[in-house]
């Protein structure tokens, strides 16, 4: 299948990616087109505003991640239901291991430079001379200014460009009421804003008037990517076929893969969703997966939510399997001190405490060596946890810098500050959804080979 594709992706963090990818989605969007939209690497908050721009969910791409058969497979089926393909880049567009550079070159996919430029004139056409060819052979559909002062300010930048480092994509205003504003461990959650669908209609509005967004629909072609699946992709046996998997979802548990749910669902899984916030009880489930999320900023409620946790206690009781990600730990630990130094106790449920910090603890991507198979995934957290256990297993971290992290085991409960990528190794998710008694088939050491 062809489609029309664009990655969009900056000199660093902070410039605008997420604004201009949700403006093109948007606009696209409510001009009637399917627009299909991916975020570079491993991201909750961003995809929760794409998928508010675009009406779809929003899946991560990442080549050591999902790996690069999966990455095509995902954009192949894309290509099948959409008329334009959007992925925002991840940090700086040269940035990571392996970077958004590397899978638009990998791909053929033309990528667009987002550069803020509210503070410079003539350095704009030496950065975005330096993007645009660092990497020899990097496809290029041009570059579009951010924050930029006004006509005047727009002239200067475009003259600062050379030739062959176009084209020329207009420039986006200066303006607070179109930001998506930010907290400690990214954009905002998108839900958690009651004028987020106006910001974003500001932002397509803002784009409808750059050469770019007057740019004729036939004209798009211009982008037109082979959007074609490497390998068929494995299939997954219903190893959870019959079992019922409750899932915790709301602004403090909102750090969810799509492709996780959707990895439950295809190994047979019914998948049910309640909210600890609004003092849910968990549903009747033979397995709980509490992800990551924000549970530092609602501790008082989570403390508060007495039905929640005599659920979540009688599940544990009765021994059913607990898989609790990030901010699910320590939702399940004794207590959570902030940032501020006020210590609120949480579930009791798993021994231990977590002290939030100011700046980041970890960050990187990681991987889990389990006997049924390799699950990827990745770390980010502010928080340190005090758990006196033993790990039961550590992750690798992918890169030379980081830090294992360790996998705790208490009764049927397993946590970890490691968020995974349930489609690295689907076996092993079932396996970490079951009871211990009830083994889901090792991978053998053959096919692991």
């Amino acid at each position: 299948m062809r489609c029309p594709a664009l990655l969009i992706a900056a000199p660093a963090s902070g410039q605008g990616k997420t604004s201009v990818t949700a403006a093109l989605a948007r606009w696209h969007a409510r001009q009637g087109r399917r627009v299909r939209v991916f975020k570079c690497g491993p991201d909750f908050l961003d995809p929760q505003w794409l998928a508010l721009a675009s009406g779809h969910p929003v899946d991560n791409l990442d080549l050591w991640m999902n790996g690069e058969a999966d990455v095509r497979a995902r954009l192949a089926r894309a290509a099948q239901q959409a008329d334009l393909i959007l992925i925002e880049g991840v940090m700086g567009l040269y940035d990571g291991e392996p970077s958004a550079a590397e899978l638009a070159q990998r791909l053929g996919i033309p990528v667009l430079a987002v550069v803020d430029a509210g503070a410079m004139a003539g350095t704009f056409g030496a950065l975005v001379h330096g993007l645009r060819h660092y990497r020899p052979g990097l496809p290029w559909a041009g570059v579009l200014a951010n924050r930029v002062a006004g006509a005047g300010h727009a002239q200067m930048l475009q003259a600062a460009l050379r030739d062959g480092d176009g084209p020329w994509w207009g420039a986006l205003p200066r303006d607070q009421s179109m930001a998506l504003p930010e907290r400690h461990l990214g954009l905002t959650q998108a839900g958690e804003l009651p004028d987020a669908r106006a910001r974003l209609d500001r932002l397509a509005d803002a784009l409808q008037a750059t050469p770019l967004g007057r740019l004729a629909w036939p004209d798009w072609q211009r982008w037109a990517v082979e959007m074609q699946a490497s390998v068929e992709p494995p299939l997954v046996e219903p190893w959870l076929a019959g079992r019922r998997i409750a899932v915790a979802r709301d602004a403090a548990f909102g750090f969810l893969y799509p492709a996780n749910v959707e990895t439950l669902q295809a190994l047979g899984a019914e998948v049910v969703f309640f909210s600890p916030l609004a003092d849910e009880p968990l549903p009747e489930a033979d397995a709980l997966w509490l992800p990551g999320g924000y549970p530092e900023l609602h501790a008082d409620r989570l403390a508060s939510a007495g039905r929640t946790r005599a659920s979540v206690q009688r599940h544990v009781q009765a021994g059913r399997p607990v898989w609790a990600e990030c901010g699910g730990m320590l939702a399940l630990l004794e207590a959570l001190t902030l940032a501020d130094g006020r210590r609120v106790p949480m579930w009791g449920l798993l021994p231990g405490q977590a002290v939030m910090r100011l700046r980041l603890v970890a960050l990187g991507p990681h991987a889990w060596a389990t006997p049924w198979g390799e699950l990827r995934g990745h770390t980010f957290h502010y928080s340190e946890a005090q758990i006196p256990l033993a790990p039961v297993a550590h992750t690798t971290p992918a890169r030379a810098h980081g830090r294992p992290e360790a996998i705790w085991r208490h009764g049927p409960i397993l946590a970890s500050y490691f968020h995974a990528w349930f489609a690295s190794a689907p076996r092993a998710v079932a396996q970490l959804l079951s009871p211990q008694h009830e083994r889901v088939p090792a991978v053998s050491q053959e096919a692991a080979a």
